[in-house]
């Protein structure tokens, strides 16, 4: 067998390692393959896929590689051809792929015609032949109001994910959904699809579900394809969920060759049904399988390799795995905090603006909304960016389009009809019966001036038009900062979301969130016309940015869809507590519930892992005028890099302190702590050397897991 690898080295200079070769030797019998990042994983699929052929003779047309995307698909298959050229081709594809083929296949012998629902929509007035369009049509029916764009994705992430998860109708309860009556719209959805007895209304997830049912009753139908294969190879088996583990558990069901590669520390994908548990489970599926580990990272420096390592040692539910490299020794992980969250835009932009290939670098963040502010930054700065995943929605946002009229109301204020759209969220408390009072009046004079002379005016109101008309005096010709300023102030914006977040159930701080992006972008705008055409340009931009893939340009994207990515120099953004983990993380792990606390931490390694030579970890202060705290990641990583001096001590010399503060959630910005040597302060913040307090005699950076470690803080309430 060895003769196979020298022959190969000498011909594609492919040298593999051991746990490699096992897995390339391995026979006949269930396979298990644990591959870390970088660890080569496409290599040695390609490499075992040769040997198949060319040592064990089995024909290519019955082996099956089955991916999770179109592009890992593609990419498999031009792996193949470079390595092999001169073999005949093998079948990559999709599970989706499969799925259609065996549905059409069925339904074919079932004498049934369908349709597929999926992709643009061809005639708005025919709902039902569209998924999006159907189901913005019950959610007005349900709701009496129109669905948004947020609302579709969440209500088509709902039904992929019962689903997915093979949940019958009486546990659909049982998975969350913000979109309101969720359950009988995804109830709804189903009989309408199923209206006509002799044709079906298919979406992609339908392809699964109905491939498996074709299985399950066609007996046939399932020896037919479990008779084409041979072997079958599953790649990124980590996002796999229930439906597709159980159709590749039917067709493998007489031989069992079954190769699974596959990461349980990079799942992150559960929220789109994906099962991690499966693979921790894979014993029992198939009590004969062998499970390799491939900890061998060839991607990374040792410095970024064993700090990602020892950080997932975190989760507890996982395979035991050590990741570990050969590769020479790089620059140390880096972390930096700054005072301001807009300090990070200008870093990046300073920092990128140094490279000599823009390629190299990749900003990874949380979410989309992150991207704007660097986008905004690296646009002034010069330097190309190819974002990953293009979401214009921020600048369709209601926020967005209050403020710009707003601002189109300081240029006319008589618009009535510009009034209208904003009257609900600024001082006046203006009813529906005034506005038609107002519509009816002749249009000379300001709306102020013209609600003013209204009868039907309250003493409260008049004042409250007054101090709006004398707010939006001073907006007039303003620099569109200090306008949006007035806006909030004084015009009574913020009060506003206050009250539509406590009566809405909107997240208070992502809607401030997207204001204070707006102020940052108009901070260096001159006029209010230069900001709306800014936001314009920055919107076209974003929609162009994705025809950057291939040119010199540095890359954005999230943490989720930088998966399966490698750059040189990696920045991760916005390390703060509640982004990552973000809130939902942590109330669910408080309900009991650890997965999500986990999927985090694996989230957080997949974005450590994509650097090859360099890792900065970049947090801040201050966000839109309020304290942060570090995310807790951050904390461990930084102890990681920076081992505190309390494990070099002998602890019995140390007191013990019962009252100590012994966890991170306890240092809370704006806390009195009292300090065995300093006496009495309150945490500022957090810094890059470590915890901010001031005390009397003036500001001192404390290294936080010395202070929790040695118990040198407690309370001082």
């Amino acid at each position: 067998m060895a003769d196979y690898f020298t022959r190969k080295k000498r011909e594609i200079g492919v040298e593999l390692n051991e746990v490699q070769k096992q897995a390339v030797l391995h026979g006949n019998g269930p396979l298990l393959l644990l591959a870390s990042p970088g660890s080569g994983k496409t290599t040695t699929i390609m490499m075992r896929i040769g040997h198949l052929i060319e040592e064990r003779g089995a024909d290519p047309a019955r082996i099956k590689g089955v991916t999770f995307s179109k592009a890992a698909a593609n990419d498999m298959k031009q792996r193949y051809k470079r390595m092999f050229p001169s073999l005949p081709e093998v079948d990559f594809s999709t599970i989706h792929s499969l799925a259609f083929a065996v549905v059409r296949d069925y339904l074919k012998k079932e004498q049934k015609s369908w349709q597929l629902i999926e992709g643009p929509i061809e005639d708005p007035a025919d709902y039902k032949a569209n998924k999006k369009l159907l189901l913005r049509t019950l959610f007005q029916r349900f709701n009496n109001e129109a669905m948004t764009d947020d609302q579709l994705e969440e209500m088509s992430n709902y039904i992929s994910l019962i689903k997915n998860k093979l949940l019958p109708r009486k546990k659909w309860s049982t998975v969350q959904c913000e979109v309101a009556n969720a359950e009988a719209i995804a109830a709804e959805y189903e009989a309408v699809k199923r209206q006509e007895p002799d044709k079906l209304l298919l979406d992609y997830d339908d392809m699964l579900t109905l491939a498996l049912e074709a299985f399950q009753s066609d007996q046939k139908l399932l020896r037919k394809y479990q008779q084409r294969y041979d072997h079958l190879l599953t790649d990124e088996s980590q996002d796999t969920s229930l439906v597709q583990h159980a159709i590749v558990e039917k067709l493998v069901e007489p031989h069992q060759n079954l190769c699974v590669v596959a990461d349980d520390d990079q799942s992150i994908y559960t929220w789109r049904a994906a099962e991690p548990q499966y693979l921790l489970d894979f014993k029992k599926v198939y009590p004969k399988a062998v499970i390799l580990m491939m900890e061998q990272n060839y991607r990374s420096t040792p410095e970024i390799v064993n700090a990602a390592n020892e950080f997932i040692k975190r989760n507890k539910n996982r395979y035991e795995k050590n990741m570990f490299t050969e590769n020479a020794e790089g620059e140390a992980v880096r972390i930096k905090v700054f005072p301001d969250y807009e300090d990070q835009a200008a870093y990046l932009a300073q920092e990128l603006s140094k490279l000599d290939d823009y390629r190299d670098a990749a900003v990874l963040y949380r979410t989309n909304s992150s991207s704007i502010l660097i986008m905004n930054e690296l646009e002034r700065a010069g330097i190309p960016f190819y974002m990953k995943d293009s979401d214009v929605r921020f600048f369709s946002h209601w926020i967005v389009e209050d403020i710009l009229n707003f601002m189109r109301l300081t240029f006319n204020n008589g618009r009535v009809d510009l009034f209208e759209k904003i009257s609900m969220k600024c001082l006046g408390y203006v009813t529906r019966q005034q506005l038609f009072e107002l519509r009816k009046q002749p249009e000379e004079g300001s709306v102020f001036d013209r609600l003013l002379q209204l009868n039907s005016l309250k003493d409260y109101q008049k004042k409250q038009i007054n101090g709006l008309k004398r707010a939006f005096v001073r907006m007039e010709g303003g620099e569109p900062y200090h306008v949006i300023r007035l806006i909030r102030e004084q015009a009574g914006y913020d009060r506003a979301l206050e009250k539509m977040s406590e009566n809405l159930g909107f997240s208070l701080e992502y809607l401030h969130d997207v204001l204070s992006t707006l102020e940052q972008i108009a901070r260096k705008e001159t006029g209010m016309v230069a900001f709306a055409n800014r936001l314009k340009q920055l919107e076209s931009l974003l929609k162009t940015s994705k025809f950057n893939k291939h040119e010199n340009a540095v890359t954005l994207s999230t943490l989720h869809s930088s998966k399966g990515l490698e750059f040189k120099k990696v920045y991760m953004l916005d390390l703060i507590a509640d982004i990552i983990p973000s809130k939902n993380d942590k109330t669910e792990q408080d309900k009991g519930n650890r997965d999500p606390m986990e999927e985090a931490a694996r989230l957080f390694y997949v974005g450590m892992t994509r650097a090859e030579k360099e890792l900065e970890l970049l947090s801040y202060r201050n966000r839109a005028g309020s304290k942060t705290n570090p995310s807790p990641f951050l904390l461990r990583v930084n102890k990681i890099i920076q081992p505190p001096e309390s494990e070099q001590v002998d602890e019995g010399r140390v007191p013990q302190n019962p009252n100590a503060l012994r966890k991170v959630s306890d240092l809370e910005v704006g806390r009195k702590v009292k300090h065995r040597v300093f006496g009495t302060g309150r945490i500022e913040g957090f810094s890059e050397d470590g915890l901010e307090i001031r005390f009397s005699k003036g500001t001192k950076r404390l290294a936080i897991d010395l202070c929790l470690t040695m118990g040198l803080l407690e309370p001082a309430e």
